[in-house]
């Protein structure tokens, strides 16, 4: 199999409430079968909600700092930090300064919200597939 290329106009950004992703690679996109490849942007004061994914990811910092509280533990993370994060745990993803990470992970990915009231239903993210 040839090796493909991305161009940088194929890629595609989700806004939420808590973060800009942006798809770099993933199996919609072409070229990839089973990875995806995204950046998320977070503003000054952002976090996002808590959720599991069934799957195994790493989150690298490229710029700012963050927090990311993997099942109940704090963990600080700055520049050039990476994260592995397993299957099924529990993660928020917050920043005060603001934050810029490249993640990776199998494109088949489900992420399952978390609330008080309980789990909602699992769901494939758009910047994923």
């Amino acid at each position: 199999m040839p090796a493909i290329k991305i161009a940088r106009s194929e890629s595609r950004v989700t806004e939420t409430p808590n973060a800009s992703m942006t798809t770099l690679a993933s199996p919609t996109q072409g070229g990839t079968q089973a990875l995806s490849l995204w950046r998320v942007a977070m503003r000054t004061g952002q976090h996002g909600p808590q959720h599991t994914f069934d799957v195994e990811q790493a989150w690298h910092v490229l710029d700012g700092t963050a927090t990311i509280v993997v099942d109940a533990e704090s963990i600080g993370l700055s520049v050039g930090d990476t994260l592995v994060i397993p299957a099924g745990a529990h993660r928020q993803v917050s920043t005060e300064s603001g934050a810029v990470f490249v993640i990776t992970g199998p494109a088949r990915g489900l992420a399952t919200p978390h609330s008080p009231a309980g789990p909602g239903d699992p769901v494939s993210p758009a910047w994923i597939v």
